[in-house]
């Protein structure tokens, strides 16, 4: 397609989509589009994840009331990287990969002190994560739908399989993705069972603070074309 009339086209497909158009309305318009679309397809963009650029937390729910009062855990993933592949005028295909360090998860709340965070951090890679056996966390997504919002972010929900602590699950990802120049940014929020994962329930002090069931994962990823 030619360049010019990709703004063209994004707004015939809203047109399309609004529910105040008629049928007569939405026959032009589809004729339109199928004219449009007629030529090259659409080209792939590939972005890779940018960790320093980006945030991304697990909220571990306490579950307990003794030494560390019960406190929920704020753990930042600091280290990761991966791809994702988009073909933003049509949305789809669309991938992500994603690959975590296990080890690099770390305690960030301020309730905590410097100690109690090494506590919790030996912890969480020795007793919870088992960072030596599972060294990486990986996703990778089976299917990605969308639809273009008119401010021309995407309304996005990602389908795929989550490994963590060798055991694999199919999740789904909802996100807001929008693109800036050669950034791509994603944003939202899901949560998993850690139960499902075979993963302890230890916070700290060999399980004298435990913690919920329910993981609580946030995210404000950035990535760049290239």
């Amino acid at each position: 397609m030619n360049k010019k009339l990709i703004p063209i086209f994004t707004v015939l497909l809203m047109l399309a989509q609004s529910p105040v158009a008629s049928g007569r309305h939405r026959h032009v318009i589809h004729s339109a589009l199928a004219n449009i679309a007629e030529g090259p397809p659409f080209a792939e963009v590939r972005y890779r994840l940018d960790a320093n650029r980006s945030k991304f937390m697990v909220r571990a729910f306490a579950g307990g009331l003794l030494w560390f009062k019960g406190h929920d855990h704020f753990i930042a993933v600091k280290d990761f990287d991966g791809e994702v592949r988009l073909t933003p005028q049509a949305i789809s295909p669309a991938s992500l990969q994603m690959t975590i360090r296990s080890n690099s998860l770390v305690e960030t709340r301020d309730v905590f002190t410097e100690q109690q965070k090494q506590i919790i951090n030996k912890e969480l890679r020795e007793i919870v994560l088992e960072t030596d056996k599972y060294p990486t966390i990986t996703f990778k997504s089976t299917k990605l739908t969308g639809k273009l919002l008119r401010d021309g972010s995407f309304d996005g929900k990602i389908e795929g399989e989550l490994t963590m602590h060798g055991v694999t699950r199919r999740i789904k990802i909802p996100a807001r993705v929008s693109l800036v120049g050669s950034d791509l940014r994603a944003q939202g929020e899901f949560t998993v069972d850690r139960s499902d994962f075979n993963v302890n329930a230890t916070s700290a002090f060999h399980g004298t603070v435990r913690v919920r069931n329910k993981l609580k994962f946030t995210f404000d990823i950035v990535a760049q074309r290239y």
